[in-house]
């Protein structure tokens, strides 16, 4: 017993254009905000880790002469924000940690801020309404 043939089943075939256009699906200014968000992030961040590298090399007694902790040391002392001595307690390594550690901490609040608000300022958004509430 012979099969029929078989058929397509869809009808007219898709025979794709031999050129097609490429759309871009975001906006250019929506790419910059991400890539001046993704900086700012990155340069936060990086400093913030170079802060807590510092902390972990004084709570471990690293060797200072070692070339790798002189950097992080002098690199740490540059963007430490002037927290150095703010607390001064007899403990070097108690001093390292609430003094660094609390600059990390305001690098990561302060990249946090600086995003939000070049995402607010660069990405237009939905017109804000404000209701206010009225009792009778």
């Amino acid at each position: 017993m012979p099969y029929p043939p078989p058929q397509e089943p869809y009808e007219p075939r898709y025979e794709p254009a031999e050129t097609e256009e490429v759309v871009e699906r975001t906006h250019p200014r929506l790419r910059m905000v991400r890539t001046i968000n993704a900086l700012i992030h990155l340069v936060c961040v990086l400093f913030a880790f170079v802060l807590a590298v510092h902390i972990v090399l004084v709570l471990g007694e690293a060797n200072s002469a070692n070339g790798f902790a002189h950097l992080i040391s002098e690199w740490s002392s540059g963007v430490s924000l002037g927290l150095r001595n703010l607390f001064t307690p007899d403990s070097e390594k108690l001093r390292t940690f609430l003094n660094d550690g609390l600059a990390a901490v305001i690098w990561l609040v302060v990249g946090g801020i600086l995003t939000d608000v070049v995402t607010r300022v660069g990405v237009p958004g939905p017109k804000r309404v404000w209701y206010r509430r009225s009792y009778r």
